[in-house]
């Protein structure tokens, strides 16, 4: 391992495996988010069974407080802080080590890391000491500790010290390289960190106000407006991931098979309609709000939704081309799939990777369209469909992306070998299918009127009870084993992780690589027409095909439910 010196301080050790610069200051910095990443997702898997245990009404093991506990501290472990904590870790690392260069400020980047984690930490603490049972949303007039508030408004500052650094990171690179193009990967972050500006901006303009609130300054604060600007921070965060997770899309298609984009001016043009159009997909959670005018809503739901939409079916396209051009390259060419047949598939990260897209695509894609539209979203709002779309999206997209691209990270990163090696290539599909059945069952569910956030849908000892069609309990056992199946992966995911970066063997360069980074395909012959990815053509088409008939039963259960005729 080389070392570079420079001031008299050794600031760099170049990898072994790939080449790169790295900038060991940053790469403490990466490496520590990306351990609190992992200790929040700890805690989230830990609640999440919880509650599958709690709202399976045949096991309601958490009493109705401790159920609105857990939920918030679920909802904000997993949404906000693993996720968000794990693409602080990517910015750093991406944008100095990726780019062979150096970090532009360390010290603020340990300042940001430092306020993030105090947040963190004040966060989880006023919501396990019973004074923040507000759930993820904090919905006035709800009123948490001001500690709570104060925790998320440091993670928030944090979060965007990281971010700032991160740009000043892309700017020093830019001096150095004029007239380069950004690493498609590090494009894709780049839009993941502009949505994360406005997204903290959106967050500072309404959490600032309810901790004054929360502390006596401020009288009162209007709910209309404060669910307004709370959904500018609590959609988008989530879009963050999205961009986030396709740029992970893209690296991990490049280290399995060796793919790359087959037009990346096209795949950056989609990143750009992400920054202009996904944050507007906010207002379907505000569709039975009388504060914001029908105008508003039909606009942001359709017209400008589409824009979000569109971008996503260019990466849907774009992701598997790459890895369908780069395997006919080599040779795979029979039919429509041998590529697809031959492909990696006992790599975890390349497994992962095709799960993650599958269940982005055809459970968190289609009904966050049918979600997202105004007609069809009163069928579901405010129902356990809305968690299951959460599930399908961000769960089975954003989070099994992440855990797939860490088994290259351990020995890159961290400079571990991977611990219990021999079940990698079973997490990802435990783990994914627990959470594609999870997510399935609950949309379902939901569509037969199940509530959302609810402790007990019998609604015991209240004036009226109610008694759902009796299906449902298929599908509340659906619901359990799903969700138990997908803890399970998680868990055993951690433990790789932590046994890795704690305790597991030191990598010593590329002969302990356990999963393999895939040399470039050969050069394109010739002779080959233009129509590169047939077999990922016919895969588009089944998605459309799949949508269009999802698309076409919501409606036809609306004009039912509405008796129109």
């Amino acid at each position: 391992m080389a070392v570079a010196v420079e001031g008299g301080e050794k600031w760099f050790r170049t990898c072994d495996v790939t080449g790169f610069k790295v900038d060991v200051r940053a790469e403490k910095i990466a490496r520590l988010n990306a351990v609190v990443a992992v200790v929040s997702f700890l805690i989230a898997i830990i609640a999440a069974l919880l509650l599958v245990l709690t709202r399976w009404q045949l096991f309601h093991v958490l009493p109705v407080d401790w159920y609105y506990r857990i939920l918030t501290l679920h909802g904000l472990d997993a949404l906000v802080f693993w996720i968000i904590f794990f693409e602080l870790a990517a910015l750093t690392f991406a944008s100095t080590a990726f780019l062979n260069t150096r970090m532009s400020s360390p010290a603020a980047g340990w300042l940001g890391t430092g306020l993030a984690i105090v947040g963190w930490l004040m966060v989880n603490y006023t919501i396990l000491t019973g004074n923040a049972d507000v759930l993820m949303t904090s919905y006035a007039p709800l009123k948490a500790h001001p500690l709570f508030y104060l925790g998320m408004i440091l993670f928030a500052v944090g979060a965007l010290v990281l971010v700032v650094v991160f740009f000043a990171n892309l700017m020093i690179w830019r001096r150095e390289n004029p007239g380069q193009s950004l690493p498609l990967f590090v494009y894709g972050l780049m839009a993941a960190a502009i949505i994360a500006v406005i997204t903290i901006v959106s967050g500072a303009i309404i959490y600032i106000p309810t901790f004054l609130w929360s502390l006596g300054i401020i009288s009162d604060i209007d709910p209309a407006v404060y669910k307004l600007i709370w959904w500018g921070l609590g959609h988008p965060s989530q879009q963050i991931n999205v961009a986030a997770h396709v740029s992970v899309w893209y690296l991990l298609a490049f280290l399995t098979v060796g793919g790359t984009s087959i037009n990346e001016k096209i795949s950056r043009f989609a990143f750009v309609l992400y920054i202009v159009a996904i944050n507007v997909a906010s207002a379907h959670h505000l569709l039975v709000d009388p504060a914001v005018s029908p105008v508003w809503k039909v606009w942001n739901t359709s017209y400008v939704m589409y824009l979000a939409v569109f971008a996503s079916m260019i990466h849907a396209f774009a992701v598997p081309s790459a890895i369908e051009v780069a395997q006919r390259r080599r040779g795979f060419t029979k039919g429509l799939f041998e590529w697809l047949k031959a492909a990696p598939w006992g790599n975890p990260a390349f497994s992962g990777l095709m799960l993650s897209m599958i269940i982005f695509g055809f459970i968190g894609g289609i009904t966050g369209v049918v979600n997202g539209m105004e007609q069809t979203n009163i069928i579901v709002h405010n129902t356990i469909s809305v968690p299951g779309h959460f599930k399908g999206a961000v769960v089975g997209g954003t989070v099994l992306a992440f855990m797939s691209v860490t088994y290259y990270l351990i020995p890159l990163l961290f400079r571990k070998k991977i611990a219990f090696y021999g079940v990698s290539k079973f997490v990802p599909w435990l783990f994914g299918i627990g959470i594609a059945i999870l997510a399935v069952s609950m949309y379902i569910l939901g569509a037969f009127g199940v509530p959302r956030r609810h402790w007990d849908i019998t609604f015991s000892g209240g004036p009226f009870t109610y008694t759902f069609n009796p299906v449902t309990d298929f599908f509340w056992a659906l619901f359990g084993l799903g969700g138990i199946l997908a803890v399970l992966g998680a868990l055993i995911w951690i433990i790789q992780v932590v046994v890795s970066v704690f305790f597991g063997k030191p990598f010593n360069g590329p002969q302990d690589l356990q999963i393999p980074i895939a040399e470039p395909p050969p050069p394109a012959k010739e002779e080959e027409g233009k129509f590169v990815a047939p077999g990922t053509f016919a895969l588009v088409l089944l998605f459309i095909v799949t949508f269009i008939i999802f698309v076409a039963l919501n409606y036809g259960w609306l004009s039912a439910m509405w008796e129109v005729k």
